[in-house]
């Protein structure tokens, strides 16, 4: 049985983000949408394209606490803390003149 989808809306770092969240897709997994929305398909240290589909066991979220919007939140803070993302807001201050 699918349960109810939720949506959140919270900003990260500037960027307007939406997370809707699926506990149970088609009765046996869990669905994590994660897009940007302003600047639209700005890119996030989870996804390039500014979307992430996450399909997940059920119960994960729930079981550290539930909160969709502070597990996102950490998701995003733990993968920006990684070389690629900071190298990807570096050359985004500086721009390219070659692009």
């Amino acid at each position: 049985m699918e349960q109810q989808s939720q949506t959140y809306r919270f900003a990260w770092r500037g960027i307007e983000i939406e997370a809707t969240y699926t506990p149970r897709k088609w009765g046996v997994i869990a669905h994590l949408e994660i897009r940007s929305i302003t600047s639209e398909r700005a890119p996030l240290p989870i996804t390039e394209t500014g979307y992430r589909s996450h399909f997940h066991q059920p119960g994960t979220i729930e079981a550290h606490g539930g909160d969709v919007m502070a597990q996102v939140t950490a998701w995003l803070d733990e993968e920006a803390a990684k070389p690629a993302w900071l190298a990807y807001v570096e050359a985004s201050r500086q721009g390219d003149l070659f692009a």
